[in-house]
């Protein structure tokens, strides 16, 4: 530990600074290789017991390096859960709504109940049938469980997509992004485990490899959802912002089961306003505040605007929305709406159209059953400033099956 650890009487503090100076000096000692066991003990010595106000100020990305593989920052976070588990501290509130039927944090707790008796009755199991004999049956067996894992997608997308935004409001950015790294491992491992289940060429070594890392993390992960992120979440949200992720639950899917109930607050305040009847000039014509909506919202493709200072302002809601879009996302910055993997080409693509090197960039996926046609578009201002980002997005399979000829008389 460092010589400020050391010189210290072998007793706990209760000195914030001290502790939050202490706490990124035992995770600097476990990126250094540090035994975890005498990390641990220093752990239990000077800090004892830790708050999720804590485990919130808690950066872990900055002192990471990206440059470490893959499998050295898989094992450096399940680590970071080893040294948290048993310790938080359960926070005192008069008030329950997660034991409310229908409220989004016990609904998130009845897919982890799902997710874990999926693992432990049938995964955990079936891996060990493989283990023994990896016949035809058993990787049938298998195979089938994984497929139902895939389900948790959900239950991340709607953990990233609606609760993530909200910390951020509130200054909360290293557990979330910590936590989004760890799902997309997670998901990654699963698309994987299927993919060499499928065409299963007798490495019975590989599936071992990444079917205990899919056991560990999605346990780990669930420990860490309902001691660190749901604790930290019902402490920082307003109920108005539980009733906003409520509503915007359905749009995305649930993960083996669904709500219990729909849940109806005791006290709800969220003002839900009709758009306003008023007008809006433009050089080629006026409309409507309403029918302008209406109008964006028929477009055969989803639009969404980024402003000249990276935040998400707008999108179009139209019936298919190809990607998820919710309204938490509105005000935040695109780099936080995207993997922490993906964000250094979000970033490159607006440091080339905020510089003028660029103003279109074109990309195109197969994404489930679609062909997806992604266009980006430097929005400039007359005299050229660079006022925001266009993304516009198609499924282009319809358009490409289009031969021959239909004429607006026919």
């Amino acid at each position: 530990m460092s010589e400020f650890i050391n010189n210290r009487e072998l007793k706990t503090t209760t000195n914030p600074i001290e502790r939050l100076t202490i706490l990124r000096q035992i995770f600097k000692d476990l990126y250094n290789g540090k035994n975890i066991n005498e990390v641990k003990a220093h752990f239990d010595a000077f800090i004892g017991k830790v708050t999720v106000e804590e485990i919130s100020q808690l950066k872990h990305e900055e002192m990471l390096d990206s440059d470490l593989p893959v499998e050295e920052i898989q094992r450096l976070y399940s680590l970071h859960t080893d040294i948290f588990r048993g310790s938080i501290e359960t926070p005192t509130r008069n008030n329950r709504p997660e034991d409310e039927p229908g409220h989004p944090v016990h609904t998130f707790i009845l897919e982890n109940k799902a997710i874990d008796q999926l693992i432990q009755s049938r995964v955990q199991v079936n891996y060990e049938k493989f283990l023994q004999e990896d016949s035809e049956e058993n990787i049938y067996k298998l195979l089938e469980d994984i497929n139902l894992l895939l389900d948790i997608d959900k239950h991340y997308s709607r953990k990233e997509n609606l609760i993530f935004p909200y910390l951020e409001k509130y200054g909360i950015y290293g557990p979330t992004n910590n936590m989004w790294r760890i799902d997309d491992f997670i998901r990654d491992s699963i698309k994987e485990a299927r993919q060499k289940l499928s065409e299963y060429d007798g490495d019975k070594q590989t599936i071992a490899s990444v079917m205990n890392f899919i056991i560990q993390e999605v346990t780990n992960m669930i420990y860490r959802e309902e001691n660190i992120l749901f604790p930290m979440a019902l402490q920082n949200l307003t109920e108005d912002e539980w009733v906003k992720i409520a509503h915007e639950s359905d749009e995305i899917g649930f993960c083996l089961t669904g709500p219990a109930n729909v849940w109806k607050p005791e006290r709800n305040h969220l003002d839900e306003k009709a758009i306003s009847e008023g007008y809006i000039k433009m050089e080629t014509g006026l409309l409507s505040l309403k029918q302008l909506e209406l109008l964006l919202n028929h477009l055969p493709v989803d639009i969404t605007f980024i402003d000249q200072d990276d935040v998400v302002r707008y999108f179009s809601h139209g019936k298919e929305r190809i990607f998820a879009r919710t309204k938490a996302v509105i005000g935040r910055t695109v780099q936080n709406c995207h993997p922490p993997r993906s964000v250094h080409v979000v970033e490159e693509l607006l440091e080339d159209f905020k510089s003028g090197k660029k103003d279109t960039e074109d990309f195109y996926i197969k994404f489930r059953d679609k062909y997806v046609y992604i266009r980006y578009f430097a929005v400039r201002a007359e005299n050229g400033e660079y006022v925001g980002t266009l993304e516009f997005t198609q499924n282009i399979d319809p358009i490409q099956a289009i031969n021959g000829e239909k004429r607006i008389l026919s």
